[in-house]
């Protein structure tokens, strides 16, 4: 199957939409309207950016897509979310999973009392192709995360952040996933090992064929490593784009990476834009 990025899809090719969510609704405790219309999808292959500050709505995204908001008491109220062209608000997490589809969450919850190797472990509980493909995907992952194999008899609670992120996302490809949902990679990390975590990422994508949905609120970094864009206000979409045009656009530039006409601005500055930006 040829691969396009998220900016090449057209009715001509829509084939190559893996998943798509169409102007969806949120409610929590069924009053609070946390997503207002929500549309985006992810073509086979590509990695898309869900950018916005917090509480714009990235995170709640997601796990509409996972089926994890019925644990916190959230619901899909209006539109469709469909994985490989089926509607998938019925069915378990469990059985997302088992077509391919796993979240990382935001704050990596590994868990801390079994090793890294145990957790990784934890991600293939839903195969059932024999302990040979697990230790081969095992070593996969001990590739790209050689920490992982220095530290794999360690607890997860006594290894770093950077480390712990690592072994989620190494626990998600465990499953053999074919999308994953990555909720704020970069959170609490030094920059340098942000970087290597997206570095990682992109071999994923390129060398395992693995799309990822990427919400993250470092804009400048998702948006270097992303091919597409969906910027998120107040839950809604706001604007959306090629990965370098939006990186390129002066009010993204402006408002979310505090740079104008090539200068850093002050916050003061920053919020007073918050106040008059034109796409709302």
């Amino acid at each position: 199957m040829t691969q396009v990025s998220a900016a090449e899809i057209t009715p001509q090719n829509a084939a190559n939409v893996l998943l798509e969510v169409n102007n969806i609704e949120v409610i929590y405790d069924h009053v609070i309207l946390v997503l207002k219309g929500v549309s985006l999808t992810v073509p086979q292959g590509g990695v898309v950016a869900l950018l916005g500050a917090n509480g714009a709505g990235k995170s709640t995204t997601l796990k509409s897509i996972s089926n994890l908001l019925r644990a916190e008491r959230g619901e899909v109220t209006k539109g469709s979310i469909k994985f490989k062209g089926e509607e998938v608000q019925a069915m378990t997490t469990n059985d997302l999973v088992k077509r391919g589809v796993v979240q990382v969450m935001e704050g990596r919850h590994c868990f801390p009392h079994l090793s890294v190797e145990e957790n990784l472990l934890t991600g293939a509980y839903t195969r059932r192709d024999g302990g040979g493909a697990m230790r081969s995907d095992l070593e996969m992952v001990y590739n790209y995360f050689p920490r992982l194999r220095e530290r794999r008899k360690s607890l997860a609670g006594y290894i770093s952040g950077g480390e712990q992120q690592m072994c989620a996302i190494g626990r998600a490809m465990m499953a053999r996933p074919t999308t994953v949902l990555l909720d704020e990679p970069s959170m609490g990390l030094a920059p340098q090992l942000v970087e290597e975590i997206f570095e990682i990422v992109r071999s994923l994508n390129q060398e395992q064929r693995v799309s990822f949905l990427l919400a993250e609120q470092n804009t400048n970094m998702a948006l270097k490593y992303a091919d597409y864009g969906y910027i998120l206000e107040n839950g809604r979409v706001v604007m959306d784009g090629n990965a370098k045009a939006l990186a390129e656009n002066e009010d993204v530039k402006e408002f979310y990476l505090g740079i104008a006409s090539g200068e850093r601005k002050s916050f003061r500055d920053v919020k007073f834009y918050r106040r008059r930006k034109r796409w709302l």
